[in-house]
């Protein structure tokens, strides 16, 4: 049984919910093919925060970059490592943004994603 199992989903479209909104935590990331493969199975368009996701099978994600955040751990933990304390250094926020859409995911859900909603993605997945 999947961690969510297949209810919670299967509730959502029960209640006719128009989509489902993933959020970045930890725990749901670790387990995004589970949440990829019940949106897909259950019909749910879902957007999630991370790009792994939507490069998963995922409709869209839009959040920051994981890429760019994690390049910004390593002068940080460098100024560590040459005596810096870390309640001096100023607090790093993500300056880099992406949004991600699958086409192939809305094509099987049948929906039609705006051409100015296109235009303005860093990915489209054919």
């Amino acid at each position: 049984m999947c961690f969510v199992g297949g209810r919670a989903f299967a509730s959502l479209v029960q209640l006719q919910a128009g989509a489902l909104l993933v959020l970045a935590d930890p725990f749901l990331s670790s387990r995004r093919e589970q949440l990829v493969a019940l949106a897909s199975r259950h019909a749910v368009p879902s957007i999630y925060a991370w790009r792994e996701f939507a490069a998963s099978g995922g409709l869209i994600s839009y959040g920051a970059s994981l890429t760019s955040a994690y390049r910004l751990l390593g002068p940080y933990a460098a100024k560590i490592l040459k005596g810096a304390k870390p309640a001096d250094l100023p607090v790093q926020q993500p300056t880099k943004f992406e949004l991600v859409i699958n086409l192939k995911t809305a094509e099987a859900l049948g929906l039609t994603v705006p051409q100015t909603l296109l235009a303005r993605a860093d990915e489209v997945i054919e």
